[in-house]
């Protein structure tokens, strides 16, 4: 059975020393309701490119790019071995597309990729090849790029994109106890779209979706952005499952959403 393909919300850097619903999620996520991958290959929302950019290494470090959090965060390593022959096929995935690529060594991981995958494969022994988006392209861009490794899914991959559906730091509320109305309906909207593949109005969710200036805002796309990587990866098999929904700091939505094989 082919891995299915996943956006995940990596919400606030937190996530990495919380202990709440949506961590016991990923865990069973990763743990038990996954089958293991051979590998991962992650598109994540801090690694913003003009250019593909794609990881090379045998090794990864641990980067911790965030500040003013608390200090046992920065001693967190999450040491997850690389795999260049995976990074070399997807070069050449890429090349046979016309995408101009480039890859990199020495990078490490971002918290975009390490938080979520320690949540979900908490001993770091599952190769990883970290990608870079682009939040200048259009959806059907970013899109067309995840199509271009849906074959990988076949070849026990699983395809990763880590970022967030609503992710306005300026409106965040640091009381609030309750997820935000607004943000809700956009969340909703995105999911009934998700459920129908309704990619027409899903790439033009920026005119068309309820309340999308305060979920989206223009400083925040490359967040959203890995959903149309991970759902092109799933292109050959257009299912959507919402697997949770949920949300911190009042509107920082905590969204995973499983595409192509569904059981």
């Amino acid at each position: 059975m082919a891995q299915p393909a996943l956006f995940i919300a990596h919400g606030s850097p937190t996530l990495a020393i919380g202990n709440d619903d949506y961590i016991d999620f990923l865990r069973q996520l990763g743990q038990k309701t996954l089958k293991r991958p051979r590998a991962v290959v992650i598109f994540s929302a801090h690694w913003d490119s003009s250019v593909q950019l794609l990881t090379e290494d045998e090794t990864h470090a641990t980067i911790h790019d965030y500040y003013g959090f608390p200090e046992e965060m920065y001693s967190i390593r999450y040491p997850a071995p690389g795999q260049p022959e995976l990074s070399k096929e997807i070069g050449a995935l890429f090349g046979s597309c016309n995408l101009p690529f480039r890859p990199v060594s020495g990078r490490g991981l971002d918290h975009g990729a390490w938080v979520v995958l320690r949540a979900m494969f908490p001993d770091a022994d599952i190769p990883v090849v970290e990608l870079s988006v682009d939040s200048k392209r259009s959806p059907s861009e970013q899109y067309a790029i995840g199509k271009m490794l849906a074959g990988l899914r076949d070849e026990d991959v699983l395809v990763i994109g880590s970022g967030g559906l609503v992710h306005n730091l300026r409106l965040l509320d640091r009381e609030g106890a309750a997820p935000a109305s607004w943000a809700v309906l956009f969340d909703d909207w995105i999911g009934e779209q998700l459920g129908k593949w309704n990619l027409r109005s899903l790439f033009e969710y920026e005119k068309k979706a309820p309340h999308v200036r305060e979920a989206v805002p223009s400083y925040a796309t490359e967040h959203f952005a890995p959903l149309f990587y991970a759902m092109g990866a799933a292109d050959l098999d257009r299912k959507a499952l919402k697997l949770y929904q949920g949300y911190e700091y009042g509107s920082l939505s905590l969204n995973c959403w499983r595409f192509g094989s569904l059981e």
